[in-house]
């Protein structure tokens, strides 16, 4: 026929690990996909830091994603960085590659990481470092909550 087939044996972990739908037995488990907030706020490097701190601080929130146009998480501006009435620049002020989960990750898996490294927030990426979200464990626990009475 003309052509060769491969099998790629990371199939089904490279889809989840994309935050692609789920079925059968893992999809009745929360994930960290589904749990994460989407529209965390976000700045690029070239972005004015006041501007960001006062837009971030005026909705409420207390971390900023430092992207690329294309949503590559670089860095994160945290609660110091917003607290902070420094004139510096985003990219002096964030804290570089934080440490991301996939959007497979189960719920219970990562609410274990965050126990373990006293955190209440965790950041979902894809693979090619794209955000998808923030998920925060008091959403974690209703989701896990919930699944439990479903079961």
């Amino acid at each position: 026929m003309g052509f060769e087939a491969y099998e790629y044996e990371d199939g089904k972990r490279d889809w989840g690990s994309f935050g692609l739908p789920r079925e059968g037995k893992l999809a009745e488990t929360p994930s960290a996909g589904e749990v994460a907030i989407r529209n965390v706020p976000t700045c690029t490097l070239d972005n004015d830091l006041h501007s960001v701190l006062q837009r971030v601080r005026d909705q409420g929130w207390d971390t900023c994603f430092v992207v690329t146009d294309d949503r590559v998480v670089l860095g994160r501006l945290g609660r110091r960085a917003l607290a902070s009435d420094d004139e510096s620049t985003v990219e002096r002020a964030m804290s570089e590659g934080p440490s991301t989960v996939r959007p497979s990750i189960g719920i219970d898996a990562l609410m274990k990481r965050m126990d373990e490294r006293g955190l209440t927030t965790f950041p979902v990426t894809t693979p090619d470092g794209r955000l998808v979200g923030l998920v925060r464990r008091t959403d974690a626990e209703k989701a896990l909550a919930s699944a439990s009475r479903n079961a």
